[in-house]
């Protein structure tokens, strides 16, 4: 045959396989085990929430470095739907981002231009309203996880559910608590050594039992359960760990259900076969209702070891006994190998809300040291011969007040802290608030809102600046010398969470709009992109096809976005961010980046509207402030009304407030009629408390408008 038709032929040939060989794949069917979990090297993936199971977010990545980041642009963006919450950390597998957006809808993302591929709805608001729930606080996620070849989400009403990470279609879903308990997850499912594990959160919502379940990944069986307080001894105890733990509390704790519900900070640590997670604070805060005559009321507020395959006790570390302060440690617990006095050290490492730094031996749970990182006038400090805080009789306020500090909202929140193993430093996005805390019309009520789901933690909280700090920093912590090296302060508190990389480098959104770079070796901004929304999620880095990438939700999100502290330098009222007016992100960078984001809108300050025909009722308007406060409607809508315009609009300007609209009303506070986009429904709210929310409502934006009011 002639060469000319041999090469014709070879080209047929080929032409002719291409036909026949299926397309290429969208998402891969590779199935991820914990060798892959654990593989520090990879650089390709990010595979867990933060990066490996050691949760360093730590990237051995170094091209953008100190000296090219300065060319860092937008490769691709795409607009997201969301209208609220966003917190996530995104995953990468092979080629393909997976996302959790509001309602924890799912989304597969093409990581290379941003094409969305598939979405998973689970389908909150129906299973929410067909099971005639309440849901109060935030609907967020802050991220999802996977293994085998399955995506797994936590829903806000309780569920856990499975989907194919190729085709988005759901495996399977399990109910981890029932229907009727004042319990939520915002937190990511852990996965792990052919198991997922979760908690929940809801300690200020009813006499709620704190526990974290294990389930086997492949058919959502439950394998184990962990209660993280005692509930009550007449009806025994399940293992040594809860018996060991009731001798810590005193009078009918279990009427009150005790708390300790583990909503966040959860790590699987393969060398011990251990998981360790962080719990939460008591039900209700204050000691002196849950646990009058004191004690240390285990396993609040701790640091706690399981093994992975029984869920059997291992070891703890208490951060704050006795917590009446919601020092609660549901914040990142981070692996890695230290040096400390000469010897190498397996440590787990912790900055929880109290403001002290733990180093922990992770084999044996002794604490090796423990410092502060910012303000913390509640415990003298952390005695290591006794493994246990010093807490002045101050920090029980024992005179009805007291000016405490961290604020309930924490030193360090849930906002990941990173490590680089290089430079050997820890970076801590870090609050400095204060609160007074006071006994004052405390709540005694044994059945605390067992029915009722309002807010009641049977003290007061009041928050203020931190006398002696800006309102919020990143630092640069050494875990080694327990000492700052670095702090950047920042205008506001809730720095979102950080990333860290082999090219010296540390990125972090920032309330305001910007994404930022920074010199991981003194703090020197080396990079800015002004992103034009507010940010509450932490970025990741990946590399394909021989680029690096940086990935990162745009969009603001979580508790402190609710604007609790009202008008005054503390909230988001000021950032301008309203509700429905700004586009959710999802951007992606690389050095030679080219494409162009279309600028958001300008940050508008909210219009309270003055209703000229509603005649204000002091006396309803009184009692409608007492319903929006136990009702939570502060928890999204701010607190005298005025909206951080990140959860939820500015009710003062709402037109459903307005005279000839309290149908209108009355269809989405009781029935629910916006569910799907996070209000929840109050069905127990009366005709009359309606008429008084509005009263109350309506004198705020009346007030508000007022020449000179503000905001």
């Amino acid at each position: 045959m002639h060469l000319r038709q041999k090469t014709k032929l070879f080209a047929q040939l080929l032409v002719t396989a291409a036909l026949i060989l299926p397309a290429p794949l969208h998402a891969s069917d590779r199935n991820i085990t914990d060798k892959e979990l654990s593989d520090e090297t990879n650089t390709t993936d990010w595979l867990a929430y933060g990066r490996t199971h050691s949760e360093q977010r730590f990237s051995p990545l170094k091209s953008i470095n100190t000296d090219t980041v300065s060319k860092l642009a937008p490769e691709w963006y795409t607009d997201l739907p969301d209208k609220s919450d966003l917190t996530s950390t995104p995953l990468v597998v092979d080629g393909i981002l997976y996302h959790v957006g509001q309602m924890n809808v799912i989304r597969a993302i093409d990581a290379r231009t941003g094409k969305m591929l598939w979405e998973y709805d689970p389908k909150v608001a129906k299973e929410i309203l067909d099971n005639n729930m309440r849901r109060v606080f935030w609907g967020n996620s802050r991220g999802i996880s996977t293994y085998g070849d399955k995506i797994y989400v936590a829903t806000w009403d309780g569920r856990i559910v499975a989907v194919n990470r190729k085709t988005g279609k759901e495996v399977w879903q399990t109910r981890t608590f029932p229907h009727d308990v004042p319990l939520n997850i915002t937190g990511h499912v852990k996965a792990f050594d052919g198991k997922v594990f979760v908690g929940n959160g809801g300690t200020e919502l009813g006499p709620t039992r704190g526990f974290v379940t294990a389930y086997d990944a492949e058919t959502g069986k439950q394998l184990w359960r962990f209660f993280i307080v005692p509930g009550n001894p007449a009806d025994g105890f399940e293992n040594e760990a809860m018996e060991m733990a009731a001798k810590t509390w005193k009078g009918k704790w279990w009427e009150h259900g005790g708390g300790g519900n583990a909503w966040h900070g959860w790590t699987y640590d393969e060398e011990f076969n251990q998981l360790i997670f962080g719990t939460g604070n008591g039900a209700p805060w204050n000691q002196k209702v849950r646990s009058p005559g004191g004690g240390d009321n285990l396993f609040l507020s701790s640091v706690v070891s399981v093994d992975a395959d029984t869920g059997k006790y291992k070891w703890h570390v208490q951060t704050a006994p006795g917590d009446s302060w919601d020092y609660n440690s549901n914040m990142d617990i981070v692996l890695a190998d230290l040096k400390i006095d000469g010897k190498d050290v397996k440590a787990a490492m912790h900055a929880p809300k109290n403001g002290f730094f733990y180093v922990i031996d992770r084999s044996t749970g002794k604490v090796l040291s423990a410092e502060k990182f910012a303000d913390a006038n509640w415990s003298t400090k952390f005695d290591l011969e006794t493994q246990r805080h010093v807490v002045p009789d101050s920090a029980r306020f024992p005179d009805g007040e007291e000016n405490i500090y961290p604020s309930y909202w924490g030193a360090h929140t849930w906002h990941a802290m990173s490590y680089n193993p290089v430079l050997g430093l820890v970076f801590i996005p870090t609050n400095h608030i204060a609160n007074s805390l006071t006994d004052k019309g405390k709540d005694t009520d044994i059945n605390w809102r067992g029915t009722k789901f309002q807010l009641s933690i049977a003290q007061g909280a009041a928050l203020a600046k931190d006398p002696h700090e800006t309102r919020g920093s990143l630092q640069a912590w050494d875990p080694v010398k327990q000492k700052r090296v670095w702090q950047v302060n920042q205008k506001y508190s809730w720095g979102p969470g950080t990333l860290t990389t082999a090219g010296n480098l540390v990125f972090q959104g920032l309330p305001e709009g910007k994404f930022r770079a920074y010199d991981a070796r003194d703090g020197k901004i080396v990079w800015e992109y002004d992103a034009g929304l507010g940010i509450s999620s932490p970025p990741i880095t990946y590399e394909l096809d021989g680029k690096q990438m940086v990935s990162i939700v745009i969009g603001p999100g979580g508790g402190y976005t609710s604007n609790f502290g009202g008008p005054g330098e503390l909230g988001w009222e000021g950032l301008g961010w309203q509700y429905g007016r700004h586009q959710r992100r999802l951007i992606t960078f690389s050095l030679d980046g080219k494409a162009k984001v279309p600028p958001q809108p300008t940050p508008e300050m909210a219009r309270p509207v003055v209703d000229k025909e509603f005649k204000i009722d002091d006396k309803k308007a009184g009692h409608g402030a007492g319903i929006y406060a136990v009702h939570l409607c502060i928890s999204c809508h701010g607190a005298g009304a005025v909206s951080g315009g990140v959860k939820g609009p500015d009710l003062r300007g709402s037109p459903a407030l307005t005279t000839g609209n309290e149908k209108t009303f009355k269809d989405i506070v009781r029935d629910g009629a916006l569910l799907e986009n996070g209000m929840p429904k109050f069905p127990t709210l009366t005709d009359e408390d309606l008429e008084a929310l509005q009263h109350y409502i309506r004198k705020e934006a009346h007030e508000a408008a007022k020449p000179g009011a503000g905001h």
